[in-house]
């Protein structure tokens, strides 16, 4: 394993390089779902709420790339269009019908985002951690990002229960109240 490093204290500057493409990549595919998802629930009280999202991912987006810059690290544009593709892909998957959109793409969509989004926290916080030990990194900004992936796990949780509950029954609150 190498232990190249950048200026600063960050070790294994390469695999930190992978580390924030993968997660740039991710993001790239997180922007596209949000996108289809919106035009799936224009007019629903689910529009709004993804139309803040996808702004931020893009925003989200956009300083992942700065990061990457500001620590000399290259930006491996092929890993965002494998994910842009691999996106699209999955629009092609069987679900059960074969000319409808099935109620199961929401309640998987919903679900998928929620845990994306949980794992786009963990890099923020990996790259809160690095920032312990390279002054390049906006610690404020990292501060804001996990802050604003809490929101929005809560909100796509809460979307998650609701779509589930109306695809499947029972009741939304159900799953929390049985974790008090």
């Amino acid at each position: 394993m190498s232990e190249s490093t950048t200026t600063g204290g960050v070790r294994n500057a390469d695999l930190l390089a992978v580390y924030c493409n993968d997660h740039l990549a991710a993001s790239v595919g997180g922007i596209e779902l949000v996108g289809r998802m919106i035009g799936v629930h224009r007019g629903t009280a689910y529009e709004p709420p993804l139309h803040q999202l996808r702004a931020e991912l893009h925003e989200e987006n956009d300083a992942l790339t700065a990061f990457l810059h500001t620590l000399g690290l290259p930006v491996r544009h092929y890993k965002q269009l494998l994910l842009w593709v691999g996106e699209k892909v999955t629009r092609a998957k069987l679900n059960g019908r074969v000319f409808s959109r099935s109620p199961l793409s929401d309640v998987v969509e919903f679900e998928f985002l929620a845990s994306a989004v949980r794992a786009k926290r963990s890099g923020f916080e990996t790259l809160r951690a690095i920032a312990e030990v390279e002054d390049r990194l906006d610690e404020a900004l990292l501060d804001r990002l996990i802050e604003q992936a809490d929101r929005q796990h809560a909100w796509l949780t809460g979307a998650r229960r609701e779509v589930a509950a109306r695809t499947f029954g029972g009741r939304v609150d159900a799953a929390e109240e049985a974790a008090d």
